[in-house]
Order: C-alpha cells, then structure tokens, then sequence
C-alpha cells in the first residue's frame, strides 16, 4: 500500500507545506494562503485515512490467525469488517489516481444545449439540476456565473463555479456530449425525441498564473441582466460579455450586482480559458513528438441517457452503466466518474 498511495512524498509534502504556512509573510497573500490551507487540510485527511485503514487491515491480520475453520462467528465478523473496509479502499485508490497537476483545483463548469430548440435547452437544464445536486451530495459549494434562459422552457447556456477538493479532478471527467432519448413532453404526438447537450469543464487557476491579456484583444459588451438578483441587478447594465478576439473565447457573467464586479469575474473565468488552451497546445506538441494523436474528446458524446422505450444510461468511454436513471439525474454520478478514472 505505501508505495502505491506514495505515503512518503505526501507527509514531506505535507511539512513543506506547514513550514511555508508558518511564515507571516504568507499571510499577506490571502489567496495563495487559502491555496496552501486547502492543501494542507487535504493531505491531513488523506494521510489520516491511510492510517486508519492500515491499522484496520493490521487487525484483520491479526484476527485471521486466531479464526478455526469451525468458527462460524468468527468468519461472520471477519466477513463484516472485510466488506466495511471495501469501500473505504476504494476512495483511497480513486484519491491516487487524481494526480495531475491541477486535479486539485476548482473549476468552472459550463453547460451549452444543441440542435434542436426547445428539447435541447430542456435537456440543458436537467443537466445543470443534475450537477448541482452532484455538489450538494458532495458537499461541494457553487455559484452560478452567468445562466442564459431558453425562449420556451429550459437553458441557452451556464457557467457555474464549483468549489471542493478535487472538484477538477473528478469533473473533468464531464467534459464532452451528452445525449437524451425520451418522449418529449414538448410533443403533442408524444413522439421520440434525441437531444444533445455539451459539458465543458476548465480548471480555476491561481489568478497569479502568467498570462498576458491585451486589452486590443478583448471586446467587451454591457447589457441588462436577464437572472433574479434584485431591482438593482435587472435595471442596469451590469451583465458583461468579453470576447478574446484572437482566440474567439467568450465569456459572460450577471451573477455580480455591478458590472465592475461582474467583468473581474468574466476576467478570471477568461484567464484560465486561455491558460488551459495553452497547456493543451503544449500538449499536443508534446504528443506529436511521441506519435500520438492527442484524444481531447469535447466534441465526442461520451454519455447516453436513455428514458424510452427503456431506461439506461451508458457511458460510451468506460461501458459503466445502470438503470437508475432517476439516481443519476438526481446528481448519483460518482459512479461513472470514478469509472472514468480507474479507466
């Protein structure tokens, strides 16, 4: 187990972390500060674990050399500590592997429907509960940045802020198409229809992070929010829209109650869009020396969810799936993340 879970590099780590905390000078940096507390609280929990479950797997060590074959009690509750214990490894080994760099961050994570009008903002939408209730089960807080309503029913597009350990880790994992068979309730003919909607997840990075915005290379609009947020909010035009002009990016954000507010909030969303860019164009470099193709997947569909004529949802990447469909509308989708990632 220690080798695996790499105990030794992350108690040194832990020290390392402590020893830059101690320092006054840190704390004059309030994010970077934040950064390294959420680090070190992180590692804590991780290593405290390690422990507990070394020292549970020591005991039934320990008690499988005192258990005769007769013992039927004894095989019972060797039974039962072996299947508490189960999941608990699990979580460990899903832990290890979220170590890229920037698993640990949070993220934004934005949500745009397809084709198809009235179905597919409907889609979006329950894609957007979906998620939310994934945070609340996982006690993952989120603001929504910017949410666009459809003309009918449902969503034209959100970004929403979710914060928590490993929040990119595991969402990451959402990036790509997300596909619905259903009978529409938008059909008086109660006929079959496809929807399709788009995830994309992108990384916070620290606001420290080296990237050069040009001022030349940002078109930036003003309008009227469109979302709840008080008289203040809905009668000035305190929504902000940027586009980064080189690369075509834009971004937008209303939650704010100024526009001041809102285009620092549209900046950072923005910062770590074009890092995030950057990093993948060093990577498909990177890739190509090697001969690899790079598979970034945004525009494969990665997920079916199936409503008629029977219930399933699959996951096209890893083939994990279930019947549970209103488990996982209802934001059960740790699951197939954790599929993804042993994957």
């Amino acid at each position: 187990m220690g080798g695996h879970f790499d105990i030794p590099n992350k108690k040194s780590r832990l020290n390392s972390l402590e020893a830059e905390l101690n320092n006054p000078d840190i704390w004059q940096d309030i994010e970077k500060s934040s950064q390294l507390s959420k680090e070190i609280n992180t590692l804590k929990k991780e290593l405290a674990t390690y422990s507990q479950l070394e020292s549970s797997i020591l005991y039934i060590k320990e008690f499988l050399t005192t258990i005769k074959e007769d013992d039927s009690s004894s095989i019972a509750e060797l039974e039962h500590l072996t299947q508490e214990l189960t999941p608990a490894l699990e979580d460990l080994e899903i832990s290890s592997l979220l170590s890229n760099e920037y698993d640990a961050l949070d993220c934004y994570l934005e949500i745009h429907p397809g084709a198809g009008g009235t179905e597919s903002c409907d889609w979006a939408s329950m894609l957007k509960r979906m998620y939310l209730r994934f945070c609340e089960k996982n006690n993952y807080t989120y603001q929504i940045l910017d949410e666009q309503k459809g003309e009918e029913a449902g969503i034209k597009s959100i970004t929403i802020q979710i914060s928590g350990p490993f929040a990119y880790g595991y969402l990451k994992c959402e990036t790509g198409v997300h596909r619905l068979v259903r009978i529409s309730p938008f059909d008086s003919n109660a006929r079959r229809h496809t929807s399709f909607a788009s995830v994309m997840v992108t990384p916070k990075f620290s606001e420290n992070i080296a990237i050069d915005i040009k001022e030349t290379d940002l078109k930036i609009d003003v309008y009227r929010s469109s979302g709840a947020g008080g008289q203040h909010v809905n009668t000035t035009d305190s929504a902000v829209r940027i586009t980064h002009l080189p690369t075509k990016i834009v971004v937008t954000c209303q939650n704010e109650r100024s526009q001041i507010q809102n285009k620092e909030q549209a900046l950072k969303v923005l910062k770590s869009k074009l890092y995030q860019l950057e990093l993948a164009k060093q990577e498909e470099k990177l890739e190509s020396t090697k001969g690899v193709m790079l598979n970034i997947d945004f525009g494969s569909q990665i997920r079916n969810y199936v409503l008629e004529p029977y219930t399933l949802v699959k996951d096209t990447r890893s083939n994990y799936e279930t019947t549970q469909v209103d488990k996982v509308l209802d934001g059960d989708i740790m699951p197939f993340i954790k599929s993804i990632l042993k994957k």
